[in-house]
């Protein structure tokens, strides 16, 4: 099958290359910025297109690589042309595949490929990729051609409904985007306390990233250390009074968050004080651990 990629920026770039490197075959790359796509084709040894029309119609799987806000109004030019037998795929996180409405009886199938990667440069990225788990939904008829195609690759893959699409970006969301927020707000307190941005960043990193590598090696249960772990009420009081009022709550919650791990992992420990002074909800916090 030829892919044809819609849209030649990160995302566009990066996927085609990975793809291409790894004996898929590129037809080539169509965009609203004609150097864009002659860029992306020279990129991937694949060719450049002037016109929608002959990109589709050189492709069997078409990729709309733009962002979200486009992918309808793209597919609601597609959906004009021939596309009998096409496979139209989008990357994006939270929306599924029910955005190309009415594709079934255009006789086309319908399907959002993501990865679960950080695409932040369209020249490298790509090198990277084999390191990215890669969800497909959409049309049951070529879910598994897809989910081969990149487990033939290296990738992991798995397949997920249209309904847990935005479960599915959130879950991303917070293990990404939001871990940058707690980042800056640990940084921030080393630099309330003299250290430079630098000296912070330099400081806390060797911490993040033990973390990490310990949640990769032994799980979430058997990484969790620190106050909450112990029982240990009068630091978790300090941190809180030494905070402002909106970092207080975002520690409280979070903290809730933990307790239900602590006290899986350390069946035998009294966490009742720690509870009572952080507030309620543990029901549903345990009932997801």
């Amino acid at each position: 099958m030829n892919f044809g990629f819609i849209g030649a920026g990160k995302v566009g770039f990066s996927l085609g290359k990975y793809l291409s490197e790894n004996g898929v075959s590129i037809s080539g790359y169509y965009s609203k910025n004609l150097h864009s796509a002659i860029e992306a084709g020279r990129f991937t040894n694949s060719k450049s297109y002037e016109n929608l029309v002959d990109l589709v119609d050189s492709s069997d799987v078409i990729f709309i690589t733009t962002g979200d806000r486009d992918i309808e109004v793209i597919w609601n030019k597609i959906k004009k042309l021939p596309i009998n037998k096409k496979l139209v795929c989008h990357c994006s996180g939270s929306i599924s595949s029910e955005i190309f409405s009415n594709i079934e009886s255009l006789g086309a199938y319908g399907y959002s490929i993501h990865p679960i990667f950080p695409i932040r440069d369209k020249y490298n990225s790509y090198r990277d990729l084999k390191k990215a788990f890669i969800t497909i939904e959409g049309h049951e008829k070529y879910r598994e051609y897809f989910s081969d195609l990149f487990r033939n690759i290296g990738n992991n893959t798995a397949i997920i409904s249209s309904e847990n699409k935005s479960l599915y970006h959130a879950s991303a969301v917070m293990v990404s985007n939001l871990v940058l927020g707690l980042i800056n707000s640990g940084a921030s307190y080393l630099e309330q306390c003299g250290f430079s941005k630098e000296q912070s960043l330099e400081a806390l990193f060797p911490l993040i990233e033990g973390n990490i590598s310990n949640i990769k090696n032994n799980g979430i249960q058997e990484s969790l250390t620190g106050p909450i772990e112990r029982g240990d009420l009068v630091t978790i009081k300090k941190h809180v009074d030494s905070m402002d009022k909106g970092n207080q709550e975002l520690y409280k919650v979070l903290s809730r968050n933990i307790v239900p791990i602590a006290k899986e992992k350390n069946k035998s420990r009294d966490y009742s004080e720690i509870e009572e002074y952080l507030g309620g909800f543990y029901e549903e916090y345990s009932s997801n651990i």
